[in-house]
């Protein structure tokens, strides 16, 4: 069992990559953002991402994080009673338990078996509280994926559907049909995720308002811009500027 504690700064970028041990990445301060073929996942620290064996994937830092990753080798991992469970990615709300038995195997000179047993404990966990509300799932249709592309790389557009599907080649009606068939979200909601993507990669950066960043991003109001916010990731855009600011772990430690 391999745990390691790491500081990276806002924008470092770790790239596409594979690891042969699953991973379980959490960000006891900070916000980052997990990418694999299925889509994309917000993590900030309320959440932990989990990352079966082999699974390709990048990582981008959208605020000064301190990152705690359980790397979990692959015939351990067969053998936990909830390993049929953890054969996917996903994210997952980090509960009290879960949170302390993740910071709980970096205590300095843990006893091997002490280690194993925590990371038992925290799949047990993880196969609870699995929660998709920051995933940004990919449309795999090629005209639909140049449309979600086109959103992500200017989230605050107002450009309409219809002019998005021109250049994609489809028609409205297609596009309308083809996000929720593939990616369980309307298109006006993977469009709203995607805006609320864009607010915590700003957000991070601490150089915009709150307000400034509402009107930029398209929301009528404070109030809307932050009832969504919460909704999507469990707390205002407030609270999250504050738990980014805060640093509270251990840096570049490997057992």
């Amino acid at each position: 069992m391999i745990v390691s504690a790491t500081s990276y700064v806002r924008g470092t970028r770790l790239g596409l990559h594979v690891h042969r041990e699953a991973q379980l990445l959490f960000a006891s301060s900070g916000v980052m953002q997990v990418t694999t073929p299925k889509g994309r996942w917000l993590v900030p620290p309320a959440r932990a991402v989990w990352l079966p064996p082999g699974i390709e994937h990048a990582v981008d830092v959208l605020a000064d994080i301190e990152m705690r990753a359980l790397l979990v080798p692959p015939d351990w991992l067969a053998l936990h009673p909830e390993a049929s469970r953890l054969q996917d990615e996903f994210v997952v709300a980090v509960g009290s338990l879960l949170r302390e038995a993740i910071l709980a195997t970096f205590k300095v000179g843990s006893h091997p078996k002490r280690i194993d047993l925590l990371v038992e404990l925290a799949l047990f966990e993880l196969a609870e509280d699995e929660d998709a509300a920051t995933f940004m799932p990919l449309p795999q249709d090629p005209r639909a994926r140049r449309v979600a592309d086109m959103i992500l790389a200017d989230p605050a557009s107002d450009r309409e559907l219809e002019l998005l599907a021109y250049a994609a080649g489809a028609s409205a009606r297609t596009i309308t049909r083809l996000f929720p068939a593939e990616t369980n979200l309307t298109f006006k909601e993977w469009r709203q995720r995607a805006r609320i993507m864009a607010a915590v990669e700003a957000l991070g950066g601490g150089q915009v308002s709150i307000k400034q960043l509402a009107l930029q991003l398209g929301f009528s109001s404070v109030a809307a811009f932050s009832h969504a916010f919460r909704q999507i990731m469990g707390m205002t855009p407030s609270e999250m500027m504050l738990r980014s600011k805060s640093h509270n772990g251990i840096s570049n430690c490997k057992r």
